[in-house]
């Protein structure tokens, strides 16, 4: 039975990094970064893009998860909102596997520390922080394992998960 993964949490957190630990610690497994499907410039969010992203998305999970060469498929995203997991798993055909949602969270303070180290080495603009705090509010709600990254290495917050 594969597993899928699905990595969500706000900007800053450490969803491509854990993500990145997991798939190379996992068997067989392969790792989709949702901001992948979208990287565009200038970036444009509309109605028309956001379909298209989630479209993206959707098809190359589907693949993963009918290619017998992958057993654990991860997916991390910015998933604030509950009904952006129910659409993805929506489009999937998931009948032979196993599921975990996974909301990565840090306090706030943590967050504005990383994403001011990535906009001062220039990979990340200014208003990423008010985004990243509007968006950390949501993640409470969401029917997610909450697995808190203050303090932890990516190594062990990857373990965390292993462990789930």
């Amino acid at each position: 039975m594969k597993t899928l993964y699905l990595i969500g949490g706000t900007m800053g957190v450490g969803k491509t990094a854990v993500s990145q630990a997991l798939k190379r610690r996992l068997k067989n497994a392969v790792c989709l970064d949702g901001d992948n499907c979208w990287d565009a410039d200038p970036f444009q969010v509309t109605d028309e893009t956001k379909a298209m992203v989630l479209d993206n998305i959707c098809h190359l999970l589907n693949n993963f998860l009918r290619c017998s060469a992958y057993e654990n498929v991860l997916f991390c995203w910015v998933m604030h909102e509950q009904g952006i997991i129910d659409d993805i798993l929506s489009h999937l055909d998931t009948r032979s596997c196993t599921i975990k949602c996974i909301s990565l969270i840090a306090d706030p303070e943590t967050i504005q520390r990383r994403l001011a180290g990535d906009i001062a080495r220039g990979l990340r603009t200014d208003d990423v922080i008010a985004r990243s705090m509007e968006r950390l509010t949501h993640y409470p709600s969401l029917n997610t394992i909450k697995i808190n990254t203050d303090g932890k290495t990516v190594e062990e917050v990857a373990d965390e998960i292993m462990h789930l």
